[in-house]
This record gives C-alpha cells, sequence and structure tokens, in this order.
C-alpha cells in the first residue's frame, strides 16, 4: 500500500529527521515517527478507555470464586 506525499513541507521535514537520524529511508522515519506520535496519543487516553479491553476481557470470565484456594491450585499445579 502507498502513502504519497504531496506536501513540500513534509517532505522537507523527512528529509531533515532522516539527515539526522541516520535513517536508510523516509519510509523508516515516517514509521518512527507514526510509531512515536500513536504511542503518545495512547498515553493520552484517559485510563478508562485505554482498559476498556481488560476490562471486557476480564467481564466475560465471570465473577470471582470466593472459595478458590490459589495455593491448594498451585500446589496441585507443580505437584507438592
Amino acid at each position: 500500500m502507498a502513502l504519497y506525499v504531496r506536501d513540500s513541507e513534509v517532505d522537507a521535514l523527512a528529509t531533515e529527521i532522516q539527515r539526522l537520524t541516520k535513517a536508510k529511508t523516509k519510509t523508516e522515519v515516517v514509521r518512527n515517527a507514526l510509531k512515536h506520535e500513536l504511542k503518545l496519543v495512547r498515553q493520552a487516553m484517559p485510563a478508562k478507555d485505554r482498559f476498556a479491553k481488560s476490562k471486557a476481557m476480564a467481564a466475560a470470565i465471570g465473577e470471582d470464586d470466593p472459595d478458590f484456594d490459589m495455593k491448594t491450585y498451585l500446589d496441585e499445579m507443580w505437584e507438592m
């Protein structure tokens, strides 16, 4: 899939970053910039949004079993 840059300012910025970072290609520059921006955007998201998928997975598992004995479970698993 192609990504075309038709803006001369964006091209100049990519060229400058490529030169400063000694990146082999502008593709590498764009990849790194997008990964960096994605990380920043994810960090800026509210915690409730960042953890929504994890909370949904936990909800799908169901409620905790108050009678579950983790020590016994681990002992049995490790044949102790």
